[in-house]
């Protein structure tokens, strides 16, 4: 997860949403990536989305089963549905998202028996320090956007 951190922080020093994700393969990052939807102007951009591609281009497929992602911030609806169609095999979540979290707080897209494939999904590695670093991140956003 420490990895997934490092990988939010790049995104913090953009003013991006700090949510970073990394992809692991028999104990080798294989996949890595952090928002960049604002300074890309691209909606789909989020950090599960890039570290799947680049997992993907690494192992050479689309499927990625054996993987473990490791994300700081509960994947929304759209990287749910990625993370099941490229067969991830399990998924460590830092925090629950309480807006449009799909892995079992809003939604539960990781494990909905009418699709194709499940994932085992762990939520509350490094818990509070990702939960601290998004709260304190929107609260400087906040106090720029008054000044």
């Amino acid at each position: 997860m420490q990895e997934a951190i490092r990988e939010a922080l790049k995104a913090k020093e953009l003013m991006e949403i700090p949510i970073g994700a990394v992809i692991v393969k028999d104990n080798k990052v294989i996949g890595r990536g952090f928002n960049t939807k604002e300074t890309q102007k691209d909606a789909t951009l989020h950090a599960e989305i890039i570290a799947i591609k680049e997992a993907c281009t690494t192992l050479g497929g689309w499927r990625l089963p054996g993987c473990t992602m490791y994300v700081t911030l509960e994947p929304c609806p759209m990287c749910a549905g990625a993370l099941v169609n490229a067969r991830v095999g399990r998924l460590v979540i830092g925090t629950r998202d309480e807006k449009t979290g799909s892995c079992g707080t809003v939604m539960n897209i990781t494990n909905n028996k009418s699709l194709n494939h499940q994932i085992e999904v762990d939520i509350g590695v490094c818990g509070e320090e990702c939960k601290s670093m998004l709260k304190t991140f929107f609260k400087e956003l906040r106090i720029l956007k008054i000044k």
